[in-house]
Order: structure tokens, then C-alpha cells, then sequence
């Protein structure tokens, strides 16, 4: 059975949250990708509390894709740690998550 997850990062550029996304949806490895922004992130970093303003990646793709995910996330982030999470989605319509699979899948690998 399939597991479908929502990942989530978050970048300080909207230029770098638009390239991670198309280089993640490109690759197959979402089927979607969207930017929420602005946000306002508070965080402890380096022994600090800091406040930056923020924008949040939420990707949509198969559980088995995440750590392929990850990686295309960090290789083209300009965070040292960048956030990473994938959310289980437990349920969804029938036609949106065969369609998540559908779009995850590389051009001529079956279902």
C-alpha cells in the first residue's frame, strides 16, 4: 500500500523557495509544491532565540520518494540545517492521491 506524506522546509528567499520547488517537482519527486509566505519563524539557533521572516515549502509526494526529496532539498538550500519534516497524510480522496502517485513516478515506470 501506498503512504503519501506532506514535507514541509521553509527557506529565507522566495527566490530559492520557487527554485527548490521546481527543482523537486521537475524531478519527480513531488507531485506538487507550494509557497506559503510570508511567515514569522522563531527559533533557537546557535545558543540564541531568533526571529526571521520566513517561507514554508509544503510538498505533497509518496513516503518512499522522501529521501530522494531530501536530498534535492539540501543540495539546493542555502541553510546549513534545513528543515526537513514529512507529515503523513492519513487520508485523502481517492482521486488526488492516485494522482500524487501518478505524478511521482518516473516516465515509464508502472503503477
Amino acid at each position: 500500500m501506498v503512504e503519501y506524506v506532506e514535507v514541509h522546509s521553509t527557506t529565507n528567499t522566495r527566490d530559492e523557495a520557487d527554485r527548490i520547488c521546481s527543482a523537486v517537482v521537475q524531478a519527480r519527486l513531488a507531485a506538487s509544491a507550494q509557497v506559503l509566505a510570508p511567515i514569522r519563524s522563531t527559533y533557537w539557533w546557535q545558543g540564541r532565540i531568533e526571529r526571521t521572516d520566513e517561507y514554508l515549502l509544503s510538498m505533497k509526494t509518496t513516503r518512499d520518494k522522501f529521501d530522494q526529496l531530501g536530498r534535492m532539498i539540501r543540495a539546493n538550500h542555502s541553510y546549513e540545517i534545513p528543515e526537513i519534516v514529512a507529515v503523513s497524510i492519513i487520508d485523502g480522496s481517492d482521486d488526488f492521491l492516485g494522482w500524487i502517485s501518478a505524478e511521482t513516478r518516473e516516465p515509464g515506470e508502472s503503477a
